[in-house]
């Protein structure tokens, strides 16, 4: 089967804060970009519901409008929104090549990764149901929605640590459940959590369900040590056993961390290949907030940009 094939300028892939912001940015420097939303379009902040830290929405905005305000900003300047989703690359030779569902071979002189990173979860029903009813994997984006009340939080490493804490500055108690005897997070962030009396660790623990109808109301912990399950009143229930890099398709070209992070040239959106550059939750393991996305988004542009400018010049 004959692929079509199209020669653009500049190719982004990935519609999150940092994509949009990147589009806008190289649209109006005149480069025609061409943004593939991937499977998820507008990212993760389209499972957000109400977004209340982001500058310039003084009364919060829902997360699907935001993206679909960024999406407009961009398709303004000239981008092409376009659905698809990136299968395969080859960044060896110049100009870089993109698959996009199989069927169509972009070929691009600079390449935008902004495909984000995806919120591991428990995988159970209730879960899914009440997700962004009381159920989060971002206790910085929502924490302030529970202030003063009752919440839990799964999970054993620093993040999940940070998190409680955080939590605890804002919510009257926070469960912590771990599902060993023992926390992989270091010792420095252990040793915060047990000392905090607004926490409450419960070892050997698993979630059995989350508990409510319209809104979360309970959790059922389940202790695999002794089979006992018991109900916790709360109202948040909070998620946090890490978060999985949307990179697969990068990595026989791209430098990565362990987890599969991009590596990029600090002070920069540079990768190790020249004119691929990648922004947002893909090469942010640290941050991973709307504003931080849409900062490196307008990093990227202008590195590609100039890269660009240099590029014509030789």
């Amino acid at each position: 089967m004959s692929q079509e094939t199209e020669h653009v300028k500049v190719l982004i892939i990935g519609s999150g804060p940092a994509g949009y912001t990147a589009a806008i940015y190289a649209s109006r420097a005149g480069l025609s970009p061409v943004l593939y939303t991937g499977g998820q379009p507008g990212g993760q902040l389209t499972i957000t519901n109400d977004v209340e830290n982001y500058p310039g929405y003084p009364d919060g905005v829902m997360g699907p409008q935001m993206m679909e305000d960024f999406r407009k900003q961009a398709e303004r300047f000239g981008t092409q929104v376009r659905y698809g989703l990136a299968t395969k690359v080859d960044f060896s030779s110049r100009p870089h090549k993109v698959e996009i569902d199989e069927q169509i071979t972009m070929l691009a002189d600079t390449v935008l990764i902004s495909t984000g990173a995806s919120a591991k979860w428990l995988g159970i029903e209730s879960e899914e149901r009440l997700n962004g009813k009381g159920v989060s994997a971002c206790a910085v984006c929502d924490g302030f929605f529970f202030r003063g009340q009752e919440v839990a939080i799964v999970g054993a490493g620093d993040t999940a640590c940070e998190e409680a804490s955080y939590l605890s500055n804002i919510c009257s108690k926070v469960y912590m459940l771990v599902r060993r005897d023992e926390m992989r997070a270091s010792q420095i962030m252990q040793n915060r959590v047990i000392n905090n009396p607004k926490i409450e660790i419960l070892w050997n623990s698993e979630t059995d369900e989350i508990l409510g109808e319209e809104e979360v109301n309970g959790v059922r912990v389940l202790n695999n040590k002794t089979g006992e399950k018991r109900e916790i009143p709360i109202s948040g229930f909070f998620v946090a056993i890490g978060h999985q890099p949307n990179t697969d398709i990068f990595k026989d070209f791209i430098h990565m961390d362990e987890s599969g992070y991009i590596k990029t040239i600090p002070g920069s959106t540079k990768t190790n290949v020249e004119g691929v550059f990648a922004c947002g939750d893909a090469q942010d393991n640290i941050y991973r907030q709307a504003v931080t996305a849409a900062g490196t988004g307008c990093m990227a542009a202008l590195d590609a940009e100039r890269y660009l400018a240099e590029f014509e010049n030789h």
